[in-house]
């Protein structure tokens, strides 16, 4: 897989479809302790009619490099990659962690987001009470104990236990430090009271039980959107791999009747 170095970490990624194919190229971004296989069925979907990108954050999947301590940086990284591949306009497509990131791009270099789907994200984070529980007493327990609790949260009730453990596995093999940094800096992450500057049309899927950033949250912020369409899936927070052709055709429909 093609490599580009940015600041230290080597940022895996992949460049499909057709480059002069519908619309402008759709950018899949993946949340916290995962990686841009997250994003196999829409990739598999939509690179078949444009082009789309994906790529590992860094220090996640087969990317190097360390946590950093803001959002920001990883929007650089991102912004750093489009550069790379000269593309300007885009619409980022970005889950958890990913949503954060597309918020700060758009709201950062509005004029290169042409719309936006977030998935199960939110603008300023705000923990449950279990969730704080579990954050505040990260340190006190075994790393891979934390991991496994938080992604075991992540699905929603009746989700395959043999899928699950899958996934604690991967999520495992990030690098604390990249964890825990990564954690701080979602932690401090709060644009809440700048999304009203966010003119793109903006398509914001969540997971009906997602009790990792509750739904509640998120029709919070799409109060203050502009231009939103909200949807709700019955699934939890990992809804690219628990509902993957709903999403998929969520973010469809959505790309293809506003760029007609």
């Amino acid at each position: 897989m093609p490599q580009l170095e940015v600041d230290g970490a080597a940022l895996t990624y992949d460049d499909e479809g057709p480059h002069d194919g519908d619309g402008v190229p759709l950018v899949f971004v993946h949340g916290w302790t995962a990686d841009r296989h997250r994003w196999d069925h829409q990739l598999a979907h939509f690179a078949g009619k444009r082009r789309v990108i994906r790529f590992d954050l860094r220090g996640h999947g087969e990317s190097s490099g360390a946590g950093v301590k803001t959002v920001e940086e990883l929007a650089r990284d991102l912004l750093a990659l489009l550069d790379h591949l000269e593309i300007e306009r885009f619409v980022p497509v970005g889950h958890s962690m990913g949503g954060m990131i597309a918020q700060t791009v758009a709201l950062s270099h509005p004029e290169r987001v042409e719309r936006m789907v977030l998935v199960n994200s939110i603008g300023r984070m705000t923990y449950s009470r279990g969730r704080g529980l579990l954050m505040g007493v990260s340190t006190l327990v075994p790393f891979k104990l934390f991991v496994a609790a938080n992604i075991q949260r992540a699905f929603a009730p009746g989700y395959p236990r043999d899928e699950i453990r899958a996934y604690v596995k991967s999520s495992a093999d990030t690098p604390r430090e990249v964890v825990m940094t990564l954690y701080g800096a979602m932690r401090a992450f709060d644009v809440l009271d700048r999304v009203g500057e966010i003119q793109a049309p903006t398509l914001m899927v969540h997971g009906y039980h997602d009790i990792q950033l509750p739904v509640g949250q998120m029709l919070r912020m799409a109060k203050a959107y502009p231009d939103a369409l909200v949807r709700i899936i019955d699934a939890g927070h990992e809804l690219p791999v628990e509902k993957p052709a709903e999403l998929t055709a969520a973010i469809d429909a959505f790309v293809t009747v506003r760029s007609a």
